[in-house]
Parts: structure tokens; C-alpha cells; sequence
């Protein structure tokens, strides 16, 4: 990613009046804000697709009435006092780099920017831990670690853009999270303003606690809804000397399927282990049938043992060039393409789930046939990009052409995904999280534990001020 947003605002977008009021109230606090149109604007979005054009044609879906831009947990709390006693949301944001609409403001609300809080604080080498404010983006962060010889390994699609708190506010996935995990397997404790202005630290005292249920992973996934993450303590592992890499090319995604299955299933964990239907292979390979790509780093015993494994369970596939995974890593992070296709009249997006293992390929036919049978539906494809003992995430990529209502036909698509999901009993989302786009099914995804996250907001954020709406509590979903 070399911007932080898809696409550009017009030159003359026109903003609501100033909020006095809110205005007064930021600058008496001493606060670092803006009211500027322009700043509401960006501020007012993140990468969801939907973004795209509204913001081609100069529009925001919801202006908040400023941008404040926090330099501590002292702003952020302050910010939430404020918030308070005007009765205005709050919605956290980092690098808004969501892609269904967690991080986009609420209509009069605060805005409020953690990228000033970026920095390092401490580095524990003989522990292989890392102390750090929420707003450091992956960079920043490895650039310090690499100087000791360690690494966090939690490399998403939006490493350059996303934020250490936009990692732990939505679950997210690292492309190696197979050996590093994910980010709630990586986090040891949390600081945490919570919206009645109380500062708290969470866990931090070691690698594992018994002290009751882990408070720390109560923030992890809540998505800005239940307060503050400010900082946050991550474990960190010494740097790979060791790489190999692999790619195979099976007859049917439900084979390749299988022996990714039987791969983890014999506890070997390569870093990347990513399976393609036919069309993305095609796309992305130029092979017509399902590539698997392999990469692996760390010790060399470990990873010629696990390559070892990986190949064992892929001799029925062809081996094809380890020059697929060079392809890969070239373009993993390019979403250039993405709003040229919206603007050229294409609606694009991805949808990824998790399921167990034993009804993984039944799922995957019945999304892709759900997505197929939309009228003005072009293509459907599947990837599966993170694996685990007893299952794995599937990756959705839809595109079509609508002839009318844009936001109709999206919004169908990802009704027709979703329904298959949460009636298979598999996970509405692996690691993108809920947002707004996926709140009006966390009701039936979460079933008869829905009643206590509507509680557990309630209890800690009783007037609804954080980012209402998103994971579909304290306020109406999109």
C-alpha cells in the first residue's frame, strides 16, 4: 500500500457547519484537532469497498464533527470525558484500514486518532517481549525489533498501514500467522481507557495467568466498543535464519483441502500454507488447476522437518516451480486495483470465514454457489490462506457488474455469503472482523451468546458512545 486510502475526495467537497459547541470544548481541553472539511472527510471512512464511490462522487456516509488526534492515554481519556458530557460517539481509529467499516466515524462524532501514539516503549530481549503505544504501525514496529534480532511475524495485507490497536481491536491475521499465530495468540497485556474515563492494565504478568476469566482478550475483537486500547505488550521471537519454500498444483480444491488437512494434522506448521481454486490460480499463477505455495522460516531443523511433512502429503500433486512464492510475496500487499475496478463499474470485495476441516469444502461449494446464482454476478472464487489442527480460513473473492443500485447488489452478496455461513455453523469472519458491513448477523452468528455482548457493552459503555453500531451493539446496524 503506497496511500492510506484507495482513492481521492474531490478538491471541493463541502463539510456540514462547525460544530462550535465541540470546537470550544476540544481547545479548552488543549487537545490536538481539526474541524477542517478536508480532515472530516478522510476521517470519515476506512477501506471499506463501499467508500469507493461515495467518495468518487464527494460524499461521506457519516461526518464527524471533528478529528482529534490523541498524543496520550491522558488525550484519550480527556477525549472521552468530553464525549461524555456532549453525548457524542467516539470511534477509535488507527490506520483505517478495515474493510467493512469498523473504523468509519459516526455522524457528529469524534474521530478520535491514535497514529500519534506510536512509539516503542520497552523491549525485553531475554523475554522476547515488546511494550508499545496503539497507534505504531507494523513498520515502525519491526524496524525497532529488527535492530535486536526479533520480530513480532504478524504481517497482514495492510502491514504498511494498519496500527498495533487496529491488530488487537479486530483479531487480526498475520500471511504467517501458521507459525507466529494470530494476533490474540501474540498478545500478552493490554492498557485500556475505558469509556467511563478508568485507565487499566490487563494481564502482562507473564506468559500464561490462572487470576479468572483473561481480561485481556475481552478487548481483543471488540472493535473500539468496550474502550480504549492505548498499549499493549506483544511477544516477540528472534529473527529466522532458515527459509524454504514449495508450491503444488492439485486436480480439485476439496484434494488440495485434504492435504493441507493432513498436513497441520501431523503438527507440521509452515509459516504460509495457501491453497487456490482453478480461477484464482489461473489469476494469480497461470495454471489451471489449484496451487499451493508453501514458504517456511525459523530453524533448520524444524523447517526441513516440516517441509518434509508438507511434501509427504503432497505426492499425489504435481511440484511446480518454488518461484510461485517469489510471485506471491511480490504482489501480496498490491490493492492498487481496487478502486480502478469500482470505478469501472465493477463491485468487488472479499469475504473470509473459518470452519472446521470435516465441513470445509461442503462450505466452501455452497458460498460459491450462493454468490454464482446472483443475477449480474461475474466470477466467485476461493483461497484458503490460514490453517489449524482442526480447521481453516476460507478467503471469498466476488466481483459484478450491477446495472442499477450498487450498494443493493453489494449488500445482497454479502446477505447470500453470510446466510450459508451462519447456518453451517462456521465463523462469520476469521480475521477482517465485524464492522458495520457484517453487524446485522452477529445476532444469529453468535446465537444464544449474543444477549451477554449486549450486556457486557451495557455494563461498560452504558450511554453507547464508542463506536455504536459496529459488532452490532449500542447502535443500529448498517
Amino acid at each position: 500500500m503506497t496511500k492510506s486510502m484507495p482513492n481521492d475526495f474531490p478538491s471541493d467537497v463541502v463539510a456540514p457547519p462547525v460544530d462550535d459547541e465541540l470546537a470550544s470544548a476540544l481547545a479548552t481541553l488543549g487537545l490536538s484537532f481539526s474541524v477542517d472539511a478536508a480532515q472530516r472527510a478522510e476521517h470519515g471512512r476506512d477501506w471499506w469497498p463501499l467508500s469507493i464511490p461515495l467518495t468518487e462522487r464527494g460524499e461521506v456516509r457519516a461526518w464527524p464533527g471533528a478529528v482529534v488526534r490523541a498524543r496520550s492515554s491522558h488525550d484519550v481519556a480527556a477525549t472521552l470525558a468530553l464525549a461524555r458530557k456532549l453525548q457524542r460517539s467516539v470511534t477509535v481509529q488507527g490506520g483505517r484500514s478495515s474493510v467493512v467499516g469498523g473504523a468509519t466515524a459516526a455522524e457528529g462524532g469524534l474521530a478520535l486518532d491514535l497514529t500519534a501514539m506510536h512509539r516503542v516503549l520497552a523491549i525485553d530481549e531475554v523475554a522476547g517481549t515488546v511494550r508499545v503505544e496503539a497507534g505504531c504501525r507494523g513498520p515502525e514496529l519491526e524496524a525497532a525489533l529488527s535492530s535486536r534480532g526479533l520480530t513480532i511475524g504478524h504481517f497482514p495485507q495492510s502491514f504498511d498501514l494498519a496500527s498495533v490497536g487496529g491488530w488487537l481491536a479486530c483479531r487480526g491475521a498475520g500471511q504467517y500467522s501458521n507459525r507466529y499465530g494470530k494476533i490474540e495468540d501474540i498478545v500478552r497485556g493490554l492498557r485500556v481507557i475505558l469509556a467511563d474515563g478508568s485507565d487499566v492494565e490487563l494481564g502482562a504478568h507473564g506468559p500464561r495467568q490462572a487470576l479468572g476469566p483473561d481480561l485481556v482478550q475481552l478487548f481483543v475483537g471488540s472493535e473500539g466498543t468496550l474502550g480504549v486500547i492505548t498499549e499493549a505488550t506483544l511477544v516477540a521471537r528472534r529473527r529466522p535464519p532458515y527459509e524454504r519454500r514449495a508450491a503444488y498444483a492439485f486436480a480439485s480444491f476439496t484434494e488440495g483441502l485434504e492435504a493441507c488437512r493432513r498436513i497441520l494434522q501431523r503438527d507440521a506448521h509452515p509459516a504460509v500454507l495457501r491453497l487456490y481454486d482453478a480461477i484464482e490460480s489461473r489469476r494469480s499463477f497461470d495454471d489451471e488447476r489449484c496451487v499451493v505455495i508453501v514458504l517456511d522460516e525459523g530453524e533448520s531443523l524444524f523447517v526441513d522437518a516440516t517441509m518434509a511433512i508438507v511434501e509427504a502429503e503432497c505426492q499425489s500433486a504435481t511440484s511446480l516451480d518454488e518461484g510461485l512464492v517469489a510471485r506471491w510475496l511480490e504482489h501480496r500487499n498490491d490493492v492498487g486495483a481496487l478502486a480502478p475496478l469500482w470505478q469501472g463499474g465493477l463491485v468487488v470485495d472479499t469475504i473470509e470465514v473459518a470452519g472446521p476441516w470435516s465441513t470445509l469444502a461442503a462450505l466452501s461449494d455452497a458460498v460459491l454457489s450462493s454468490l454464482r446464482a446472483l443475477p449480474e454476478m461475474l466470477v466467485a472464487s476461493v483461497h484458503q490462506s490460514h490453517a489449524y489442527l482442526d480447521g481453516a480460513c476460507l478467503y471469498f473473492t466476488f466481483a459484478g457488474r450491477p446495472a442499477g443500485d450498487v450498494e443493493n447488489f453489494y449488500r445482497g452478496a454479502w446477505d447470500a455469503a453470510s446466510r450459508v455461513v451462519v447456518a453451517q455453523g462456521a465463523a462469520l469472519s476469521h480475521h477482517h472482523g465485524v464492522g458495520r458491513n457484517r453487524a446485522r448477523f452477529m445476532r444469529d452468528a453468535l446465537g444464544t451468546a449474543h444477549p451477554m455482548l449486549v450486556a457486557l457493552k451495557q455494563m461498560l459503555d452504558p450511554q453507547n458512545l464508542l463506536n455504536p453500531g459496529v459488532l452490532g451493539v449500542g447502535g443500529d446496524p448498517w
